[in-house]
């Protein structure tokens, strides 16, 4: 089986108030879906409050990141799933409760993890 990122940019997702609560509550209910269906591995949003750093092989850090991820923020779901095409169904159930598309990437196999 193979892993999938599925993801969204924080903007994408602009909702307030009840709509914001509703759109929680709704990926909740997806993430437990995920759960019970037995492909969920991870996901959490990104704290955007806590500045990205970077690390040396030497243990330097240095505040800051790659320019090309210099926008890495939102919300992510990583699922362990048969397919690519049942990854883009959960992302459309994700989409859903979301209220915003969602991107999907595949993790390439790896045998030690």
């Amino acid at each position: 089986m193979t892993k999938y990122l599925i993801s969204f940019p924080s903007a994408a997702m602009a909702l307030s108030g009840e709509d914001l609560q509703a759109a929680a509550d709704a990926a909740h209910a997806v993430v437990q879906e995920a759960k019970d269906a037995g492909v969920w591995v991870f996901g959490g949003g990104i704290d955007e409050s806590v500045p990205p750093v970077m690390v040396a092989g030497d243990g330097t850090v240095t505040e800051g990141t790659y320019p090309q991820t210099r926008r890495l923020e939102g919300g992510y779901s990583i699922l362990e799933l048969p397919s690519h095409e049942a990854a883009l169904e959960w992302a459309a159930k994700m989409a859903v409760a979301c209220r915003c598309a969602q991107e999907v990437r595949a993790f390439q196999y790896d045998p030690a993890s």
